[in-house]
């Protein structure tokens, strides 16, 4: 057991006693990328132009021309920081590109080794997470980062450390691979079973015929088709100007498609409340329980039920029950399929949208009330299995993760040593 000492940094707590610490500015520099103007982003160009979204889920890039200083450009190897709304170290792997402003790229001094101060990073992140008040701060200032207290040991030892962690990672990651790759299937199987059941039904022998509509296929020979429009009354939503403070926390819930729950099929209700006054001014209806809601903008798709009654913004349609002749259920199942059909219809140019009139004219299938109810019995059922096992999937990839940020943690602060044994 090696000896400790108190390294006067909350989050790190104790180091072994040969360790030391400094303010991160003495050991790391800090260059910012550059900002640029929407008007300079190009389709195509020599060099691509890396943002926050690219280091993690946009694939959209965008290009640029410019000749620029030498460090506004990263390559293959660099270390970099996304600072802005999502926050991380990555170790740049592409081609030469010219980095935006909300990244910095990390200089390191001759005492450290760079995949070491990358999981030094990834420690303080989570520790600065617990310290951001998102709600009213979007960035990590350099002015917080510099001031950061970064302990470190010898070169070799760093190494050892950034050479046990990069393999410890890798065995976590790829179990983490495999298990998302479960879920994916579950997730395809879910999907199919819903498609197979509110298309053909629950009889294998039932007589089929054509129902003209490329999706769906063959149905039922009893089933009829039927323009949205025709099974429900769609209600458009709307939003009234958001600075008038007398318009908002009332007592009646107002929802966004940001406030959709995607794994339960009933809405979240949304962080925010509107008045009378805010509904009047605005023209929104309250939306009666046991409604479907969908969302027309991103993500374009998706559908929930409410289980009491609300009241939605612009990016939200409400499909209201027509005198109880249908099951709400069959037809969120209905909906639930088919968010690549109606990403399709959608149209614009600064964000994508499916109209109103797209939407009521789309056609489903209409089958008999009791059959429908008999879909959504089973569907209930059998989709609660598959979720459960989705759940406890997701469940273990919670514990793989909170795994690997202890592990990174305990050994980039020295808690735990990395003995010859382990290699």
């Amino acid at each position: 057991m090696r000896e400790m000492k108190d390294s006067g940094i909350e989050w790190v707590g104790k180091v072994p006693k040969h360790w030391k610490c400094c303010k991160q500015k003495y050991g790391l520099t800090l260059l910012n990328g550059r900002a640029f103007k929407e008007s300079e982003f190009l389709e195509d160009g020599k060099y691509k132009v890396l943002r926050v979204g690219n280091l993690f889920t946009n694939p959209i890039w965008h290009y640029s021309n410019l000749m620029l200083e030498d460090n506004k450009y990263c390559q293959k190897g660099d270390l970099l920081y996304s600072w802005s709304m999502s926050y991380a170290p990555f170790i740049w792997s592409g081609d030469k590109v010219i980095y935006h402003y909300h990244i910095w790229k990390v200089l390191i001094d001759d005492i450290l080794c760079k995949k070491f101060v990358y999981y030094y990073l990834l420690a303080l992140t989570e520790a600065l997470y617990a310290e951001i008040h998102e709600t009213t701060m979007g960035f990590i200032t350099m002015g917080i980062m510099n001031n950061s207290y970064l302990p470190y040991c010898n070169l070799e030892e760093q190494q050892q450390i950034a050479n046990f962690l990069d393999t410890q990672c890798s065995e976590i990651d790829a179990t983490a691979e495999d298990i998302q790759k479960e879920i994916a299937l579950l997730e395809d199987y879910k999907k199919s079973v819903i498609t197979e059941a509110v298309t053909k039904g629950l009889n294998p022998d039932a007589e089929m015929k054509d129902s003209g509509i490329e999706w769906i296929g063959q149905i039922p020979k009893r089933w009829k088709i039927k323009k949205i429009k025709y099974v429900f009354n769609v209600t458009s939503g709307s939003t009234p100007v958001s600075n008038i403070n007398e318009y908002w926390d009332g007592n009646i819930k107002w929802i966004t498609p940001a406030d959709f729950k995607t794994n339960d099929v009933y809405v979240f209700c949304g962080k925010r409340n509107i008045t009378k006054l805010g509904l009047k001014a605005s023209s929104i209806q309250i939306i009666p329980s046991n409604s479907i809601i969908f969302s027309k903008r991103a993500p374009i798709g998706s559908v929930v039920i409410n289980k009491e009654s609300l009241c939605i913004n612009q990016g939200c349609l409400a499909l209201v029950n027509k005198h109880d002749m249908k099951c709400t259920k069959f037809y969120y199942y209905v909906l639930s399929i088919l968010d690549k059909i109606f990403n399709m219809l959608g149209t614009g140019t600064t964000f994508k949208e499916i109209s109103a009139s797209n939407f009521n004219n789309t056609c489903l299938q209409y089958p008999p009330l009791a059959e429908q109810q008999q879909i959504a019995d089973f569907l209930d059922s059998k989709c609660s299995e598959i979720d459960s096992l989705i759940a406890d999937k997701k469940r273990q990839l919670d514990i793989l993760a909170d795994y690997k940020k202890s592990l990174i943690y305990e050994y980039v602060t020295g808690k735990k040593e990395v003995l010859v044994k382990d290699f």
